[in-house]
């Protein structure tokens, strides 16, 4: 596949500088983009995923342009930090179906596929549950499924393990590390990236740095303790 490319963009909201000149060939299995609170890492991910488009240059995944959301449906998934703010519906089974549904499954199929999943998952008493009972690490188990079901080839997470406990976050690594997909991770947390094929360093909406997390990791953290001087 041809990848991820972002050529020459920019991005920025009246007038003000979001990104600029963001050149990038993504075509690794794991990929890390690292950055402080502000440095642009999240406005990066919506201009992959096409929520924006960018306000200068282009951005392609696997050739298709991420802005068309039904060509963009089968190429990318993406996993918020809070799933709250990515379900939709009021049980497990229908959130499950929606994106099966969005690719024209019939409802009939979509539900068949829906139990098929829960079964193979060990949770067929999930079907109509309702998804306010479930507990907040399962509430993202359900929007990872709710994703792979959709069988995307990159999946875009947004600081995925930030507010799972410790038993949640080995669970969600796991299960992540299984994944045949290409895993695009953003995040303030070296630790979070140290096992990617390749790291971004984003710093005031530009790339600061590019290369295995080895390399990279190690200056940014001194980066880091050099600034938490003026931190507080």
């Amino acid at each position: 596949m041809d990848g991820i490319r972002i050529e020459g963009a920019d991005y920025a909201v009246q007038d003000v500088p979001i990104l600029t000149g963001i050149d990038l060939h993504l075509t690794e299995r794991r990929i890390g983009i690292l950055g402080r609170n502000g440095s642009g890492k999240s406005t990066l991910l919506r201009l992959i995923a096409g929520l924006i488009a960018p306000t200068a240059g282009h951005v392609t995944v696997d050739g298709a342009d991420p802005t068309d959301r039904r060509a963009a449906l089968r190429a990318l998934g993406i996993l918020f930090q809070n799933p709250d703010h990515q379900i939709i519906f009021p049980t497990v089974e229908e959130e499950l179906a929606f994106g099966l549904r969005q690719m024209g499954h019939p409802a009939r199929e979509a539900e068949a596929q829906v139990r098929a999943v829960l079964t193979a998952e060990g949770r067929t008493a999930w079907a109509g549950r309702l998804v306010h009972t479930l507990s907040h690490g399962q509430k993202q188990y359900l929007c990872l499924l709710a994703i792979l079901m959709m069988g995307p080839r990159t999946i875009l997470l947004d600081e995925p393990f930030a507010a799972l406990d410790l038993p949640s976050r080995i669970a969600l690594r796991r299960r992540l590390a299984a994944l045949p997909q290409r895993l695009i991770t953003i995040t303030h947390d070296p630790e979070a990236v140290m096992e990617c094929d390749r790291v971004l360093w984003l710093e005031g909406g530009r790339i600061q740095d590019d290369g295995p997390p080895a390399r990279l990791l190690p200056a940014f953290v001194a980066r880091m303790e050099h600034l938490a001087g003026d931190a507080l």
